[in-house]
């Protein structure tokens, strides 16, 4: 048996304790955790210290953004952990029930997966999220948190292992792949049978990758490439801010704004006001003549995520033009109409493919933790089983259990 085989197996012993547990004590490993958080808040800032050291000048300044803890972050995972741990457990929820004619009762009800896997890259505050969310839901995790954090990860890992075990939890319900390397990322790909899930977060290459290698069933979390719409009944006014909000707030992430289209009618206002306010905030605009004096677009195009200060910026004829170069370019993420037509925000609403659609308000509520998740697994722009931010109903599945006294098929 090979060292991932046998990390997995103590997965799975413990995913199956996870399941029976009950809810209380889930949440208080989650609460544990928390506080051994917060407890080791040196410790985990000096080990994300080294990671740091060790990618500047590798690493792009967004991914250094994305890799960072400082005391204030590690604060806010742990307020994120005890916000988790009072939400409602989605185990044993029931969906749907009913007795058929000859007696038998039917009930679907939520249960856990059972062992998810994780891929992602320089996001440590991934490592707990994720951990709480899948304690919370029932499941054992397997985390590949990638070299770039490799430090940070190893403590957040044993710490939480530790609170896990002082409420009488198996520690294994979270454990880390990260000292196996690439092949041993490659090795969980191919784990089917003893992985149930796997989760890829991270840029588009690697979620890529994980699509394309995986025997185990996936759920892609996209990159973002995200729109926000000026429309010709736009309050320019209140568009500006959010605009701003949604470009500059934090642009290393994947609801950041990358894409800014402006209705035609009103092109030769709003293009200036929103540009120069860009160039203000110390953004870079890109475009394909539609800006005096704008940066080209890069190899990408329109369909490139920036994750930094870029944005690109492109005037169309309508409301049907928009939603056209959505389709093309973006990546079904978030994207959102500027209007005060309520006739074009419900077009819009209804006729964009994303998993979150939105009329006036920053693209930068596409969060687990706005939406009141606690935290989030990641941002799914698929559309089997799970949709935009996910939390935790979303790392279960179903079950039937039908009840019956003898009762048999004719």
């Amino acid at each position: 048996m090979t060292d991932l085989e046998t990390l997995l197996h103590a997965s799975r012993r413990a995913a199956r304790v996870l399941a029976v547990a009950g809810t209380e004590p889930r949440k208080a490993a989650i609460r544990a955790i928390a506080d051994a958080v917060d407890a080791s808040v040196d410790a985990i800032v000096a080990a994300n210290a080294e990671d740091l050291e060790r990618g500047r000048g590798t690493l792009a300044e967004g991914l250094l953004d994305r890799l960072a803890l400082d005391a204030g972050r590690v604060a806010a995972l742990a307020a994120a952990a005890r916000e988790l741990a009072e939400l409602p457990d989605p185990v044993g929820e029931v969906t749907r029930s009913r007795t058929l004619e000859n007696g038998l009762e039917l009930t679907e009800v939520r249960v856990p997966f059972g062992v998810v896997g994780a891929i992602y890259e320089a996001r440590p505050n991934v490592t707990v999220d994720l951990a709480c969310i899948a304690l919370g839901s029932g499941n054992a995790i397997v985390l590949r948190g990638g070299s770039a954090a490799q430090r940070t990860n190893a403590v957040l890992v044993a710490t939480m292992q530790e609170a896990i075990a002082s409420v009488g939890l198996p520690a294994e319900a979270v454990q880390t792949i990260d000292p196996l390397g690439r092949a041993g990322a490659a090795d969980l790909m191919r784990a089917r049978g003893l992985v149930d899930l796997l989760v890829p977060r991270g840029s588009q290459s690697l979620i890529d990758a994980v699509v394309r290698d995986s025997i185990v069933p996936v759920i892609e979390t996209g990159a973002g490439v995200v729109h926000a719409f000026v429309d010709a009944a736009a309050d320019l006014d209140a568009a500006v801010p959010l605009l701003l909000n949604a470009k500059t707030q934090r642009t290393s992430v994947c609801n950041a704004l990358e894409t800014v289209l402006v209705h035609r009618s009103i092109a030769d206002r709003a293009v200036p006001v929103v540009v120069e306010a860009m160039r203000a905030a110390g953004v870079t605009v890109h475009s394909d003549g539609d800006v005096a004096d704008a940066e080209p677009l890069g190899a990408g195009g329109w369909s490139t995520e920036h994750g930094s200060m870029d944005v690109a910026v492109r005037v169309v004829d309508d409301l049907d033009a928009a939603i056209d170069h959505i389709e093309r370019h973006g990546t079904h993420h978030t994207d959102v109409i500027l209007t005060e037509d309520a006739v074009a925000a419900e077009r819009f609403l209804a006729e964009v493919d994303s998993a979150v659609v939105m009329v006036n308000a920053s693209t930068r509520f596409t969060d687990g933790g706005q939406f009141g998740f606690g935290a989030e697994v990641g941002i799914s722009t698929q559309k089997a089983h799970a949709r935009g931010p996910m939390g935790l109903p979303e790392l279960t599945s179903t079950k039937w259990l039908v009840r019956g006294t003898g009762q048999v098929r004719a």
